[in-house]
Parts: C-alpha cells; structure tokens; sequence
C-alpha cells in the first residue's frame, strides 16, 4: 500500500491546528466540486482525496493513529493489541506463537501476514481478516430556507450519484451518517459511512434559536396609543394581529406553532417570538406639532 500523505494534499503543515485544517479542506473542496468542475475527472479525483485527508485528519484520534502508523493507521488498534500481546510473551517461548499470543521476538511480520493475506490453517486454507472500508466526510451548503421541509438531494461521492433525504429542521453545524456508502471493505469488510455536516446560512428577517424564531414588528405611534390590526410575517406566509390600546416599546407576542419544524417530528413546531418596537413619527408638519402641544397639555391638566 503506497503512503499518501494527507498533510500534502491538504496544503496544511503537520503541525497544523483542527481550525487550519478545517479552513483548508473548505477551500480545497469548493475549488474542486465535481458541481463547479463537471466533467473533470482530475478535479474529481483531487475531491476524493481532500474528502479522504479531512476525514484522517479532522478527527484527533484519526489523525494521532495516522502520524503513529502511516497508511495503516485503519488498524491501529490491532497493532496496539499485538505490541501489548508481544510484551506480555516476552518471557516465553522464542519466535513462533506463545500461548494465546504472540512470542516476544521478531518483528510484525506473523501479524502483518495475519492482517494482509492471512496464515495457513490446520486445514491447509488461509484466513483473511475483515475490515471496514474507510468512513468519507463531506460538507453541505444550504439555505434556511431549504431546510423548512424535508426534501431529497442528489450528491456526488467518489464518482457516485447518491441520492439522500434531508429531514426539515437540520440545524447548523449538525452531522448526520450514511451506512454504507464510505469505502469498500477490504477482504469482503463491510463498506465504509457516510458522514455529512451542514452549514445552514440565514439569510432571513428571522433569528433561529434551536426550534424557535425571533423577529421585530415596527409600530406606529397611533396604533400603539389607539390599539388596531396589523399583519405580520411568518416564516410559511402571513397573519393578523390585534394590538392593544398602550401598547409598550418592547412587548413580546407569542405566535405558537409558528416557529421552526422540529427536527425528525413531523408536523411539530417550534414558536415564533414577535417583538413590537415603537416608530416615533419625523419630519412633524406644524399642523401635527400644534395636536401634539394640545394632547401635552391635556396630560397635565
């Protein structure tokens, strides 16, 4: 198996941070989409790759397995189980197999046959060992918008159209897997997963806090004072409020049901929470100046 060296093709130094190494997959992964190269096989193969060094990379233990092992940092854990067993036989018997493990001499070449082509049996036949194909990550862009309702994507991995569902409610920053379509196992190993990250941009009037929505209403001043209707936006269209006569700057109104879907519960919502803030009127005509003057001097009276 030929070394590949992740830290290159991610463009990062080994001493790189988790936030150097996140910057540089982002950059590298919009620059070589098959969306923005279609047709382009060598902007396909450079996705597959960057996909794969995130996904070693941007994981601490993966990335600590992969400085200590190279390109077998997948098996890592059998290594480790084996050094353990070889201390443990160190005492016994010189090469071959002590009980239940390893003898303490030699190098990992008895294992490495175990793991990459087998041994022979009692039996004549050789045994090969199972392993996962490996897990790719990828980022998906979308809008606030997109993820009011449930709705199907098409994604391009390793060359393959997949087509997902994305459930209405995804937050921001929210992982989510897909068995079964990472890598092909090796000597008949399962296949890898899917691990998909979503940045949701908001390019709404509204805030989002998990489940509920935030925004601001502007009143009048008259409407304040005298009461009245106003309508409002919601996030899926429109409705009527009924404003009470002294209203106060700041008044919070709760529209229930009315907020964001919850996540995998169809048909449940969060609540929206309206804010009134009061518009003072400008630009007065002396005409309105004079009505103002006669209204003060009622209040004191």
């Amino acid at each position: 198996m030929a070394f590949i060296d992740y830290y290159k093709i991610l463009e990062v130094d080994k001493k790189a941070t988790e936030a150097e190494i996140k910057k540089a997959y982002r950059k590298l992964a919009r620059k070589y989409h098959p969306d923005l190269n279609p047709n382009d096989k060598e902007a396909e193969r450079k996705f597959k790759e960057i996909n794969e060094a995130n996904e070693v990379l941007s994981h601490s233990e993966n990335r600590k397995k992969y400085d200590d092992y190279g390109e077998n940092w997948q098996h890592a854990e059998e290594f480790e189980k084996s050094k353990q067993q070889r201390q443990y036989q160190g005492n016994g018997q010189q090469g071959g197999y002590g009980e239940g493990g390893f003898s303490g001499s030699g190098d990992f070449s008895n294992f490495f046959e175990s793991m990459f082509g087998g041994r022979s049996t009692a039996g004549g036949s050789r045994r090969e060992a199972q392993f996962k194909g490996q897990d790719f990550s990828t980022e998906l862009h979308l809008d606030l918008k997109d993820v009011y309702n449930t709705h199907k994507r098409t994604l391009t991995i390793n060359g393959k159209n997949i087509r997902i569902t994305i459930p209405a409610g995804v937050e921001n920053g929210q992982q989510i897997k897909i068995s079964g379509v990472g890598g092909e196992g090796a000597s008949g190993g399962p296949k890898g997963d899917l691990y998909i990250t979503f940045t949701v941009a908001n390019h709404t009037e509204f805030k989002r806090d998990k489940n509920n929505l935030y925004a601001s209403v502007a009143l009048d001043l008259y409407t304040v004072l005298l009461g009245g209707e106003i309508t409002v936006a919601t996030f899926d269209g429109k409705v009527k409020l009924t404003v009470k006569p002294g209203t106060q700057n700041g008044t919070i109104v709760k529209l229930k049901g009315k907020g964001f879907p919850i996540y995998k519960k169809e048909s449940e919502f969060g609540d929206l929470y309206i804010t009134y803030q009061i518009k003072i009127p400008t630009n007065l005509s002396q005409k309105e100046k004079d009505l103002f003057m006669e209204l003060s001097k009622l209040q004191i009276s």
